[in-house]
């Protein structure tokens, strides 16, 4: 996966005296699917009284959640359907309309509500986006465990590695996925797949020790190093157009050239699987996370180690560069999150507490805000500098596996252990850089589903409105 800023996106998020102010919010305790975003869209007929009556009867706080999923927008429970066609039909015949537009535009709760009613400008805006129709590709479902995946630089191309070995490269629209090709290159499971920068090549390590580089266009094998490493390969990061680096089970970390036989250079200095590898625009420090809790910062033209920092009690297993380079975040095994300031690698200057599941994977999405996926499946957007979460952009029944982003950073493909692959429109980010978050956010602000999530807490999210609205009324 690239650490991605999109040039489209704003760099800032508001002053900077506004952000230093924040409080870190705390994650909400459970979620709620009384409320399916574009999948159980409720009808015109249910009013607000309806709406009230069925939290009281459904919402119980001692009683344990289930956190329900969705495998695709078209994929619908049989007595959903049912339900809808039912509710579409008695519309339709109050309103004496054909049956062949009475279905046309449902109408949801949440369109009912006015988002002026909200103090927080984060919360008005969710509110704004989540009312707008979003198209993304359908669900991509794998016979294969998949285990990472990546978005090519300039085409709607997505590469796929399994556990079987193989790469799939899928061309994706709006309405449907297929494959372009399958490349069968490892006999192990694969564990990590990148595009070059010209998006011509593609580059997948794999549990066997070996590089592969294919030619995107013929599949044809263009490289490779059968035993590239002396232990299976556990990431990789491209760094130009012709070098990339890859850190192994046993903390090895090599750097490579497509057009050299032989590693540039190697460096052994942690003891535990290198979990991540990025840099920045200036190529000058190559960073990685390991297992054992360290940051190891590596000068990459003098070739040797740079700084480590002090051990973290922790797995640290992801990062991302923000505020034009200034900041770097890094995320753990226990869902915390370590600031660096650029240069200064030794210790933290700033950490919070983020979910209280482990944090896999991290894609900075504008210069202050990433999204997150876990071990608990859930894809969260979080304001890392500083610390807030703004609310869940998706999620699986299982634990997040890989995610990325593509190009025109609109889209964000994700997978989990359950063999499917699932798109989320996140184009609505535009949007926010010109917010200016509140000194001290509303807590509900932490509960509140973002626009391309699937599942909405809708109990959390309209107790306090309807609460409002009675009280309004019986004065």
């Amino acid at each position: 996966m690239r650490n991605f800023n999109s040039p489209k996106f704003g760099h800032s998020m508001g002053d900077d005296s506004d952000d230093d102010e924040f409080d870190s919010g705390t994650e909400p305790e459970f979620l709620m699917e009384p409320y399916v975003l574009e999948e159980f869209p409720i009808m015109e007929e249910i009013e607000g009284d309806e709406v009230e009556e069925d939290e009281g009867s459904d919402y119980n706080p001692n009683e344990e959640i289930v956190i329900g999923t969705s495998s695709s927008d078209e994929d619908d429970s049989d007595d959903s359907d049912s339900d809808k066609d039912d509710e579409a039909g008695n519309a339709g015949g109050t309103e004496g309309e054909d049956s062949s537009t009475k279905n046309s535009v449902p109408k949801r709760v949440i369109d009912d509500y006015d988002e002026e009613m909200e103090e927080d400008e984060v919360i008005k805006a969710i509110i704004t986006e989540i009312k707008k129709p979003r198209s993304k590709p359908p669900d991509i479902k794998t016979e294969d465990f998949v285990t990472d995946l990546c978005f090519h630089p300039d085409q709607d191309i997505l590469a796929v590695g399994t556990t079987t070995g193989d790469v799939i490269v899928y061309k994706f629209t709006n309405d449907e996925c297929t494959i372009m090709n399958t490349h069968e290159t490892h006999t192990k499971s694969v564990r990590d797949v990148e595009f070059n920068p010209d998006g011509d090549v593609l580059i997948s390590t794999a549990r066997d020790r070996s590089i592969m580089v294919t030619d995107v266009e013929t599949g044809k094998l263009k490289r490779f190093w059968d035993d590239a490493h002396d232990e299976p390969v556990y990431t990789m990061s491209m760094i130009t157009e012709h070098t990339f680096a890859t850190g192994d089970d046993d903390g090895v970390l090599k750097l490579w050239d497509l057009r050299q036989k032989e590693p540039i250079f190697k460096l052994k200095e942690v003891e535990d699987f290198i979990s991540c590898i990025i840099t920045n625009e200036q190529k000058k420090y190559l960073l990685m996370t390991s297992g054992d809790g360290y940051l190891t910062t590596i000068n990459i033209p003098q070739r040797k180690m740079y700084v480590q920092s002090e051990p973290y009690e922790e797995e640290l297993t992801c990062m991302g560069v923000f505020r034009k380079d200034s900041k770097l975040v890094v995320g753990s095994s226990k869902g915390n999150f370590y600031t660096f300031n650029w240069g200064q690698f030794g210790y933290h200057c700033d950490a919070f507490i983020g979910p209280k599941a482990g944090v896999n994977k991290m894609v900075p999405i504008t210069e202050r805000i990433a999204v997150t996926g876990g071990e608990d499946g859930i894809l969260r957007a979080m304001h890392l500098v500083p610390g807030r979460v703004l609310g869940v952009v998706g999620q699986h029944s299982l634990a997040v596996e890989t995610i990325d982003i593509n190009s025109t950073g609109e889209l964000i493909a994700s997978s989990s252990h359950d063999n499917d692959i699932r798109f989320w429109n996140i184009k609505y980010f535009e949007e926010f850089d010109d917010i200016k978050y509140n000194s001290k956010p509303d807590k509900k602000a932490m509960t509140h589903n973002l626009p391309s999530s699937k599942q909405t807490n809708a109990a959390d999210f309209f107790s306090g409105l309807a609460g409002d609205q009675s009280g309004t009324e019986g004065d």
